[in-house]
């Protein structure tokens, strides 16, 4: 409806400014030519006599050209933007009152615009690189920076829960700043469409697999491992979780930094919800007491997705590729062993599972299925692969496992926003990249039945 569209619009635009407010130092654009002091409130007043001193600084800024480096630095924008050619002149015009006054909320709101923040004609589209039901991704080139960027263009015109999951990226994503993160660089409204902008990779896992024939080596598996471990370790301090952890949600550069993508489904704890939904994380990734109809989960709902995508680094191979609900339980159980009341207490009770009616299967080793891994390799994955998130081992302590011990200690020093790679032992070891066929892609929570475990007897469902 009309008014349903108008709320959205309001909503976007509302999200956009505090956007800016929280990610650039913005300058007011008409700039007030008086001295300024911030008040308790955090808003800029006329300042006081006591206030007209000129300091040192001030008075070497009222002689110095403005050059772009320092309009960067002063507003936080990133080192390698291009600004239009008559903002540097502008800048040296008023360039006095912006470096001698603070900056207050009322100075943060409207410059970005005048850059070229916001708008659709400062990003080229290049290729069309995937659709879903409410977006499209984009391959694009900013004007500003001359650097590739990945467009996610949501539309605005479906029924009022379809922007819901971008509102949703954007309030997350604006706040988590780390190197295993991707980076939203920037937002656009219009009437018909929300874009977020950010920074591209050149492919992700899903694609990598199917670039090195599904036989990734063995010491870039424990890179890309150790670095999803990073990146939700962060998430998972500020009480966010992921939600849809798969292949295709983590994005990897020619460097090898590995990136944690698409928060759509992702969740802060500490935002108050009637209920978490158990339609969450992709079905192949999907932990059991979720599948068996659990709405009471916390950060271990992403650590059984981590194990599956250990697996599958390892093998080449999805560990549990169940096209139904039932299926996907009969996988795990076949691998894992039917749970008991002494492996899963409480089991015998959930009206699904003896609904189900499962054969007692015993657990299987996991090392016969794993040839690749090493003893600490195996071992961490059971830890992942418990039926009780409870019981899962978390990313935090998951980097402090002896399976990384070869990494060294720096590489669990480094600053949030610090690569890996940064680090001279760190290094990617060349891949033997050769096609293949591909294994199915599992975009689709429910996915149609495309194959068994390796590790499954064929036949056996």
């Amino acid at each position: 409806s009309a008014a349903t569209d108008e709320i959205l619009s309001r909503l976007a635009c509302l999200l956009y400014s505090l956007y800016a407010c929280d990610c650039y130092s913005c300058v007011f654009s008409e700039i007030v030519h008086e001295d300024v002091k911030m008040s308790s409130d955090g808003e800029s007043d006329p300042a006081s006599s006591s206030d007209d001193v000129q300091s040192p600084v001030k008075v070497r800024m009222r002689n110095k050209k403005i050059s772009t480096e320092d309009i960067n630095k002063r507003l936080s924008l990133p080192a390698d933007i291009r600004l239009p050619d008559d903002y540097l002149e502008k800048f040296n015009v008023i360039g006095p009152a912006l470096f001698e006054q603070p900056i207050s909320r009322r100075l943060r709101r409207v410059s970005l615009s005048e850059i070229g923040f916001g708008k659709l004609e400062t990003y080229i589209k290049l290729d069309k690189l995937g659709e879903g039901t409410y977006a499209t991704v984009y391959k694009g080139r900013s004007k500003l920076t001359e650097n590739l960027v990945a467009l996610k263009e949501i539309r605005l015109e479906h029924e009022e829960g379809a922007p819901c999951t971008a509102i949703r990226e954007v309030s997350l994503l604006k706040d988590l700043k780390h190197a295993n993160i991707v980076t939203l660089h920037d937002i656009i409204h219009t009437q018909k469409s929300l874009t977020l902008v950010f920074e591209y990779l050149d492919k992700d896992l899903k694609q990598y697999l199917d670039d090195c024939g599904n036989v990734i080596h063995v010491h870039n598996v424990k890179l890309f491992l150790f670095q999803l471990l990073r990146g939700l370790s962060y998430c998972h301090r500020r009480k966010v979780l992921h939600r849809d952890l798969k292949p295709q949600n983590l994005l990897i550069n020619e460097r090898g930094e590995l990136k944690l993508a698409d928060f759509g489904l992702a969740r802060a704890k500490s935002i108050p919800t009637k209920t978490y939904s158990n339609e969450v994380v992709t079905l192949w990734y999907r932990p059991p007491d979720i599948l068996l109809g659990s709405t009471d989960y916390s950060t271990h709902i992403d650590m059984w997705g981590v194990g599956c995508i250990f697996y599958e680094m390892a093998t080449g191979r999805p560990l549990f590729p169940g096209s139904t609900v039932e299926e996907e339980l009969h996988f795990i159980f076949k691998l894992l062993g039917t749970p008991t009341e002494q492996t899963w207490p409480g089991i015998t009770s959930n009206e699904e599972f003896v609904a189900f009616n499962y054969p007692q299967y015993k657990a299987e080793r996991l090392s016969n299925h794993t040839p690749r891994l090493s003893t600490e390799g195996v071992e961490l994955l059971s830890e992942f692969l418990q039926f009780e998130g409870k019981k899962r081992i978390s990313a935090d302590e998951s980097m402090n496992h002896s399976y990384f011990s070869n990494l060294g200690k720096r590489v669990k020093l480094l600053p949030d926003t610090t690569s890996i790679f940064t680090l001279p032992e760190i290094q990617l070891e060349k891949e033997a990249m050769r096609p293949t066929a591909a294994a199915p892609d599992p975009g689709n929570s429910l996915c149609g039945k495309e194959a068994e475990p390796a590790w499954l007897p064929a036949g056996l469902v």
